[in-house]
């Protein structure tokens, strides 16, 4: 799950982590407000969105010439017209696409008087199961593009969760920045505290760019995200709460109402899978028959017919859909049982593309019989190669 900059930076505060001072704002009058509070003269006002590239993003309904998501305001009449350009407008940036995002909520925050401008990121690393803390002294760009053009300037520190954040860490993180002194000391504080919030809330990955260096000599979170484990919300009902739905695709909004992993992609063909590997295998041998998958649609090992009604009615959701591919190994679940879920949300969606079916596993005979006499188009598939070669052949007659 993912939050907003001032949502995360209201967690970042509770542990002792300084930021800018600043206030959410849904309309223009909430924004002028939020600027009364602030000392100015210069204030910032940042459209929030879930996407980065925000200060280098472009409006749809503003001319190529407009300013973008992220705004340095003179005064607070500057601020007024900044959010009466941002709220409604539709904010695209390269992580967005070209759709972009409508923008509902803005950030006014007090101006900085930047000196020096850090990189500093948490995430896990799977293949050593721990946190990887990433360091460069080349805050404020794209990440990505340091990696790949200068990446000597990039610093990588593992921590074990088994013995925690250590001195030596901090040392690490004021070394790769280039700090001394007091600074170093800072920096070494900071990370201990950023690590400290990133176990504590089970977070996936916690940005922090830039992190700056102030003309006063202070360390402050400029920009940050955060991204949580969505397995581990439970703990966290105050960050479950901050959950905006409408930053999120509405089908896979709906999904997890179902507990059902769904990602929707390019494709024209939906498929429908129990289990996220065999899911993935499906995908791949839908791209080597020349055609793409349209979603990724994990039903889980317990999908009963009320689960598979709501993924029939998700995949078909999509416009883009012009055939379904489901393909069911029964072993946990029985596939007679699948095959009855299959046939009643079938009936019930209204079913108007070609659905090929392959199952595999306890009861598959029984499974195959019932989709046979169900008095349904169901196209049926002796394996995954036949199956996705069938469903392949039926969207192309069918274009």
């Amino acid at each position: 799950m993912n939050i907003h900059e001032y949502q995360a930076k209201e967690l970042l505060a509770k542990f002792g982590i300084g930021i800018p001072t600043g206030y959410p704002a849904t309309t223009v009058e909430e924004a002028v407000e939020a600027a009364g509070k602030l000392p100015g003269p210069l204030y910032v006002v940042k459209a929030q969105i879930h996407a980065g590239g925000r200060g280098k993003g472009k409006f749809k309904e503003l001319g190529a010439d407009a300013k973008g998501g992220v705004r340095l305001a003179k005064s607070v009449d500057d601020v007024r017209a900044d959010a009466a350009d941002m709220l409604g407008n539709t904010l695209v940036t390269i992580q967005t696409g070209d759709e972009g995002k409508q923008v509902n909520r803005l950030y006014v925050t007090d101006g900085v008087d930047i000196a020096q401008e850090y990189y500093l990121s948490m995430v896990i690393d799977r293949e050593t199961s721990r946190v990887a803390m990433i360091v460069s002294t080349e805050g404020g760009m794209d990440i990505e593009d340091v990696a790949h053009n200068t990446p000597e300037k990039i610093a990588t520190i593992t921590i074990d969760p088994a013995t925690g954040f250590m001195p030596h860490h901090g040392r690490a993180v004021g070394n790769a920045l280039k700090l001394e002194g007091a600074l170093a000391k800072a920096a070494s504080k900071l990370a201990k505290q950023l690590y400290t919030a990133f176990t504590a809330l089970d977070c996936e990955m916690l940005e922090i760019n830039p992190l700056v260096e102030t003309e006063a000599g202070e360390l402050l979170v400029l920009d940050t995200k955060m991204s949580f484990d969505g397995n581990a919300l439970y703990r966290h009902p105050d960050v479950a709460a901050m959950r905006d739905e409408s930053e999120e695709d509405p089908a896979e909004v709906e999904a997890s109402k179902h507990d059902l992993a769904y990602i929707k992609l390019d494709g024209s063909i939906g498929c429908m899978v129990n289990g996220a590997g065999l899911a993935m295998a499906t995908m791949d041998i839908i791209k080597l028959n020349g055609a793409f998958p349209a979603n990724f649609l994990d039903v889980g090992g317990g999908a009963t017919t009320e689960k598979v009604t709501a993924a029939f009615k998700i995949i078909l959701s999509d416009p883009a859909v012009e055939g379904i591919l489901v393909n069911i190994f029964g072993g946990i679940m029985r596939c007679d049982t699948i095959a009855e879920g299959i046939v009643a949300a079938a009936k019930e969606v209204d079913l108007d593309v070609p659905l090929v079916v392959r199952l595999e596993g306890t009861n598959v005979q029984q499974g195959k019989d019932i989709l046979a006499n169900s008095g349904l188009p169901i196209i049926p598939a002796d394996d995954l190669g036949d199956a996705a070669k069938k469903i392949v052949a039926q969207v192309k007659k069918a274009a």
